[in-house]
């Protein structure tokens, strides 16, 4: 007769397991406990993009387009000169820099702007669609560079020198920020 109770507590006990395992979280993404704003992806990533004057910063020994934050200026190796191929969740982790943009003391190159699918203008440069990165959280970071994530690989722009040799190409992972 004890043994009645078993089998629905057992039962009871692995759907509590299978809900917490499939629960998700908002908060920083993920990131680990790195001393993040608590804000969502979603909220960082309009911080991120905001401003429309672009600017040089430095990288290492490489010289970088950056907006007016200094958040590092990446291009998406699937977009064409005049679509973005990064939609739905991915604009939370690589937010589009609203166009147009202004050029700044020492950006070269051509700004121009492209209207996306949702009819919001995106600034490009040389023909690439502008986007900052959620994992880059104050100037002079390029976390998000040679990442293969969100269908294909992220380059800084890189106006002058080299950036880094980077292990961190990969075509899973991300930081912590479920692709």
């Amino acid at each position: 007769m004890r043994n009645r109770w078993l089998v629905p507590a057992g039962a009871a006990a692995a759907v509590l397991v299978i809900a917490a395992c499939g629960s998700s979280t908002t908060g920083n993404g993920g990131s680990g406990g790195s001393g993040g704003s608590g804000s969502t992806p979603a909220a960082s990533a309009q911080a991120a993009s905001s401003g429309s004057t672009l600017k040089t910063m430095k990288v290492g020994s490489a010289t970088v387009l950056a907006n007016s934050k200094g958040l590092t200026l990446y291009w998406f190796v699937p977009d064409t000169p005049t679509k973005s191929n990064c939609n739905g969740s991915c604009i939370h982790y690589w937010p589009p820099v609203t166009g147009p943009a202004t050029a700044g003391s020492g950006v070269t190159g051509h700004l121009g702007t492209i209207t996306r699918s949702n009819g919001a203008k995106q600034a490009t440069w040389d023909g690439h669609p502008l986007y900052t990165y959620v994992g880059d959280t104050g100037p002079g970071m390029d976390k998000g560079n040679g990442l293969n994530i969100s269908g294909g690989v992220w380059h800084a722009i890189i106006l002058t020198g080299h950036a880094a040799a980077s292990p961190k190409a990969s075509s899973g992972g991300g930081g912590g920020y479920g692709y």
